[in-house]
C-alpha cells in the first residue's frame, strides 16, 4: 500500500536539470522568459527609425524612450518589492497582462492614428511588464535553487534573457520585417508575449500558499524592500556593484559609436559588427560565469573576471585603437573581451539573495533597483564628454570598476559560496592554525 501512495521520483532528465541549476518546477519558466524577452525586444532595432519615418521628431522620441527608462527602472525595483508579498507567479502574469494590453493601446490608440499623448502614455505603463515579467522570475529562481547550484542557475536565466532579447529577437526582425512590414513586426511581438504568459500560467508550478495577499502584506513587502539595505548592508553593496556591472556598456552606448567611427575611422557596418559580436560573447559570458563561480567562488569570479577585466578593456577601448588604428579583428577581439567581463557580474544574483536568505525577493529588489540605475548613470558619465574628452572619461569609467573589485570582498559571508568551496576554506583556514600552533610551539 505504501509504494501505491509514494511520491513519484523524478525521472534521470529531471535530475540532471537540477543538477544544472534548471528546477524541474520551473523549467518551463526558462524557456517563458527567453519567448517573452523576443517579444520585448522585437522593436530594439527599428522603432526609433520607424517613429522617425512616420513624422515624429527626435526630441518626441527621445522622450519616449527616456520615460520608458524610468518607469522600467521603477519597476525593477518594484518586481522584487511585491514578489515578496505577492508571489513571483502572480507578478510575471501582472506583467505579461500589462505588456500586452498597453502594447496593444500603444498600436492602436498611438503609432496607428499618429497621437503622440496616447503613445508615450501607454509605451511608460507598458514599461511596468517588461520587469515585472523578467525580474519576477528571476526571485523565483533564487526562491527555488539550492545554494550549491545557484551560480548555475542564474546563469542560465541570464543566457535564456540575453538569448531572446539580444539574439534571437535581431534574427526574427531581419527575416520577417520586410515581408510584414515594420508595423506587422511590431504586432508580431504580442504573440510571444502571450504564448510565454501563457506558459507560466499553466505549465509552471505555483509556489505553496500562492494565494491573493492582503493590503498589509504589500505593504511590508514594499518597505522590507528598502529597510533590507539597513539591515544588511551587503545588500546594499550588492546593489551598488549591480550598477557598476552595466554603467559602461550604457555610457559606451552613447558615445563609443560616435568616436569609433568619426575618429578612429571604422565604418558603421564594421563597428556595428564589432558590438553585436561583443553581445553575442556576453550571451555566452551569462552561462559560463555562472558554472565558473560554482568552481572557482562567486567573488573571485565578480571580482576578477567581472571588475578587473572590464576595467581594462575599457581603458582598451580608448588605447588599443590609438596604437593599431581602425584594425577590424584586434578590436573586435577586445570587444569579445568586453562582452565575456560584462558577464562575469552574473553571480551577484546569487550572492545577493543569500546575503538575506529570509528575504530574498527584497534582496533581489535592490539588485534590479542597481540594475535599473544604471541605464541612467551611465549615459551621464557619457555626458562628461563633451566637458573632458573620450580619454578622461574611459579612465573614470575604469577607476569605478577597479573600486567595484575591492566592494566585491566586502560582501564576504557564510553560505555565499558552494558549500564545496567553504568546506576547503575552512581546511585551508584549519591547517594554517594548526600550522601556526606547531610554529609556535617549536619556538617555544
Amino acid at each position: 500500500m505504501s509504494d501505491l501512495t509514494a511520491a513519484p521520483q523524478p525521472s534521470g532528465f529531471s535530475r540532471f536539470l537540477t543538477s544544472q541549476g534548471i528546477s524541474s518546477k520551473l523549467a518551463w519558466g526558462f524557456l517563458a522568459l527567453m519567448l517573452f524577452m523576443v517579444g520585448d525586444g522585437i522593436e530594439l532595432s527599428f522603432l526609433s527609425n520607424y517613429l522617425t519615418d512616420q513624422g515624429f521628431g527626435a526630441g518626441s522620441i527621445a522622450t519616449l524612450f527616456s520615460v520608458y527608462g524610468l518607469i522600467v527602472a521603477i519597476a525593477a525595483w518594484l518586481a522584487g518589492a511585491l514578489a515578496e508579498s505577492w508571489g513571483p507567479r502572480r507578478v510575471m502574469i501582472i506583467g505579461g497582462a500589462i505588456w500586452i494590453a498597453l502594447e496593444v493601446v500603444f498600436l492602436v490608440g498611438g503609432v496607428i492614428p499618429g497621437n503622440y499623448t496616447i503613445m508615450l502614455i501607454a509605451y511608460a505603463i507598458r514599461a511596468i511588464g517588461y520587469p515585472f515579467f523578467a525580474y519576477g522570475f528571476l526571485v523565483w529562481v533564487t526562491m527555488e535553487t539550492p545554494n550549491e547550484v545557484m551560480g548555475k542557475a542564474v546563469g542560465w536565466y541570464w543566457f535564456f534573457n540575453a538569448m531572446g532579447l539580444g539574439v534571437i529577437s535581431g534574427y526574427f526582425v531581419s527575416a520577417v520585417v520586410e515581408p510584414f512590414g515594420a508595423l506587422g513586426t511590431l504586432w508580431s511581438a504580442i504573440v510571444f508575449v502571450i504564448i510565454a504568459t501563457a506558459m507560466v500560467a499553466v505549465l509552471v508550478k505555483a509556489p505553496k500558499n500562492d494565494r491573493r495577499p492582503t493590503k498589509k502584506e504589500t505593504i511590508d513587502g514594499l518597505v522590507k524592500s528598502v529597510t533590507i539595505m539597513a539591515e544588511k548592508p551587503k545588500v546594499a553593496v550588492g546593489g551598488i556593484l549591480r550598477l557598476i556591472n552595466t554603467m559602461s556598456y550604457y555610457s559606451f552606448a552613447v558615445f563609443l559609436n560616435v568616436y569609433m567611427v568619426q575618429t578612429i575611422g571604422f565604418s558603421q557596418s564594421e563597428w556595428s559588427s564589432i558590438w553585436g559580436t561583443m553581445l553575442f560573447a556576453n550571451v555566452l559570458a551569462n552561462l559560463v560565469s555562472g558554472y565558473a563561480s560554482d568552481i572557482f567562488g562567486r567573488l573571485n569570479v565578480i571580482a576578477w573576471g567581472g571588475g578587473l577585466a572590464t576595467a581594462i578593456t575599457v581603458l582598451g577601448f580608448y588605447y588599443v585603437p590609438q596604437a593599431v588604428g581602425a584594425n577590424y579583428f584586434v578590436v573586435m577581439f577586445l570587444g569579445i573581451i568586453y562582452g565575456l567581463a560584462l558577464g562575469m557580474y552574473v553571480p551577484l544574483s546569487a550572492v545577493v539573495p543569500l546575503l538575506a536568505k529570509e528575504h530574498k525577493a527584497a534582496a533581489v529588489a535592490v539588485l534590479n533597483l542597481g540594475a535599473g540605475a544604471s541605464n541612467f548613470v551611465g549615459p551621464v558619465i557619457a555626458g562628461l564628454v563633451p566637458l573632458m574628452g573620450v580619454a578622461p572619461v574611459i579612465w573614470v569609467l575604469a577607476a569605478i570598476y577597479i573600486i567595484g573589485l575591492f566592494l566585491t570582498y566586502l560582501l564576504r559571508a557564510p553560505g555565499i559560496e558552494p558549500e564545496k568551496i567553504e568546506a576547503r576554506r575552512a581546511s585551508r583556514a584549519i591547517r594554517r592554525t594548526e600550522l601556526s600552533g606547531a610554529a609556535k610551539a617549536a619556538e617555544g
